[in-house]
């Protein structure tokens, strides 16, 4: 138990070694993937260590917050360790937003400034010699080199799947704060319906952009391979459903634990954690719609 005085040191841990490893498997995994799809290789031996990275991330994931919940539910955490988690989680959210902002800088460049400049605009229009006749039109459907980039038959209309996947985030948005407030209003039925209402929106938005991706590659020929806005759209989309389908998971943990009574109005960190991140990705799509899709 801890007083108001203390500070709870937990004893040495294996968790942060498995973690690098478990990161370092995935995020080379990852990257494997991409640069051997994109020059016509096999993929086997990289879908293998980002699959193994993968299990090794969820084992870590699972042993290190168990723990964590086991020393919560014991007494052992005081309001000075609380504060804590609420720093901890802020600073990982505030490392995501600047993880998207990259993605983000990298599309406004692409727009603004590199395309124009290789059909002869602005200070480097010299540029534009590469390639003779290109035109500047954004989305880039006619791109530069053909051969080694081929070019999409057509974009994804905003007002049909990505209008629905919108409702559907914005929606979830609505129904996680309802049961945040039926939680600190100690109202468990409440608090049921309406979190599990969120995490069914969460995976039908996952469904409809499984969708969405089986449509752009099979109808408009939009890849990776695509040039510059076909590696942006499935960069910028691609990562933010793994970050919707890790909140999703975030979402279904914390529907366990309030099935097996965990959280109360005045201890329930863990479940505001998931929802911070929750309306984090819910804003983060909000400036996908705009700037990818609709833009």
């Amino acid at each position: 138990m801890t007083t108001p005085q203390s500070y709870y040191v937990p004893a040495q841990s294996k968790w942060p070694i498995i973690a690098t490893i478990g990161l370092g498997l995935t995020l080379f995994g990852a990257a494997s993937i991409m640069n051997d799809s994109t020059a016509g290789r096999d993929t086997g031996w990289s879908w293998l260590l980002f699959l193994t990275g993968a299990i090794v991330m969820a084992y870590m994931l699972f042993g290190w917050f168990g723990n964590v919940v086991q020393e919560s539910r014991s007494g052992m955490y005081s309001h000075q360790m609380d504060r804590s988690f609420r720093w901890g989680m802020g600073w990982f959210i505030f490392s995501e937003v600047m993880f998207f902002a990259a993605f983000f800088g990298a599309l406004f460049y692409a727009r603004v400034f590199s395309v124009p400049w290789l059909a002869g605009e602005g200070d480097k229009g010299v540029s534009a010699m590469l390639w003779p006749g290109f035109e500047a039109v954004w989305p880039l459907l006619q791109n530069p080199d053909t051969e080694l980039f081929p070019s999409p038959s057509g974009t994804i209309d905003p007002w049909h799947l990505p209008l629905l996947n919108t409702l559907l985030l914005v929606s979830s948005s609505v129904t996680i704060t309802i049961a945040h407030k039926a939680l600190k209003n100690n109202n468990r039925n409440q608090l049921k319906l309406w979190l599990a209402a969120t995490i069914i929106l969460g995976f039908v938005f996952l469904f409809f952009q499984i969708e969405e991706y089986v449509e752009a590659y099979t109808t408009l020929d939009l890849t990776l391979r695509s040039g510059i806005y076909g590696s942006t759209f499935f960069m910028l989309t691609g990562f933010h459903g793994a970050h919707v389908t890790l909140g999703a998971l975030m979402l279904t943990i914390m529907f366990i634990r309030v099935l097996k009574g965990h959280f109360d109005k005045d201890n329930h960190f863990g479940f505001e954690a998931a929802s911070w991140y929750w309306h984090f990705v819910d804003v983060v799509w909000l400036g996908l719609f705009v700037f990818v899709y609709v833009i």
